[in-house]
């Protein structure tokens, strides 16, 4: 009985560290409707961003790491469909 309870425990633990670090999800919308990644990206470098990675993730989202107009460090998962900007994290 004491190995199943450790077990269930340590199941629990890694869902929910999993969870803990999933990126968010941005949309759900075809690719079809999403912006053309270069016109996306210029539209950033035009307000200040500095792009050190761009990706397009599994979960719907273009993610950006890099600087902001402010020169703070940052990484920005983007709805690819309307531009907003979903989640931030700022160094």
């Amino acid at each position: 009985m004491k190995s199943t309870s450790i077990a269930l425990l340590a199941a629990a633990l890694s869902l929910s560290a999993a969870t803990a670090f999933a990126d968010p999800t941005c949309t759900t919308e075809p690719k079809s409707a999403w912006q053309d990644q270069e016109v996306f990206k210029q539209s950033l470098l035009d307000q200040g961003y500095k792009i050190k990675k761009f990706k397009e993730t599994d979960t719907g989202c273009y993610e950006i790491y890099g600087w902001n107009s402010q020169g703070q460090k940052v990484e920005i998962y983007f709805n690819p469909v309307n531009g907003e900007a979903v989640k931030t994290e700022i160094d």
